[in-house]
């Protein structure tokens, strides 16, 4: 509670502070579940942003995001402050994201759909001289989502994180579960399978 505001008589009045996350929680914990609310609210920006990097159809990112909520409302009593609990539901949408990888592992399956014009000139560009390629282009960056949607579901995971997001190993570990060592060896992997499809796309491309 702060004391920064006038009454009118030549005294300062109450006014009401935001609650931390902290006071919300626990609120929460002591059975307030409408304490939940403000979090969702204050949250919710976040979580959307990350499950789109992991689902394309927007029914799929609000599902994703639905179950990210109810299952940090059924955990919450798991959360022990020792980090903020912004980095708790993250780590939590980030592992959901990757089981809803894991269901629709079998989409990926698919056939590349004809490219785009763009997309075409790039990688005609990148055949012919590939330090010269823009990584930049809009184009560059279209057939880069739909290398991601054919790779594996942990390959996915630790790109995302690695490359467009510019985690750490370090951090990536804090947020799977997964050890140091494993992450390295699964980013390994997963360029080598990103340069696996790239060479796929070409040769159907060209052949």
């Amino acid at each position: 509670m702060g004391w920064d505001q006038w009454d009118g008589h030549g005294h300062l009045s109450p006014i009401e502070m935001e609650p931390t996350d902290a006071e919300l929680i626990a609120a929460v914990l002591k059975g307030d579940a409408a304490s939940f609310e403000p979090l969702i609210r204050k949250y919710q920006p976040r979580v959307f942003a990350t499950a789109r990097r992991y689902a394309r159809r927007e029914s799929e990112v609000e599902d994703i995001v639905q179950e990210v909520f109810i299952k940090a409302f059924q955990k919450l009593g798991s959360f022990r402050g020792e980090a903020p609990f912004e980095h708790w539901l993250m780590r939590l949408a980030v592992r959901t994201c990757y089981d809803f990888l894991r269901v629709h592992q079998r989409n990926r399956e698919r056939a590349f759909t004809e490219l785009t014009q763009p997309e075409s000139d790039w990688l005609d560009q990148f055949v012919a001289q590939p330090d010269a390629a823009s990584e930049e282009a809009e184009a560059a960056r279209q057939l880069i989502g739909r290398i991601l949607s054919r790779l594996s579901p942990a390959a996915r995971l630790v790109i995302t994180l690695l490359e467009i997001e510019e985690r750490s190993v370090k951090e990536i570990a804090g947020i799977t579960g997964w050890s140091v060592p494993l992450v390295k060896v699964r980013a390994f992997r997963a360029r080598a399978e990103m340069r696996k499809i790239l060479a796929k796309i070409t040769r159907e491309k060209y052949l």
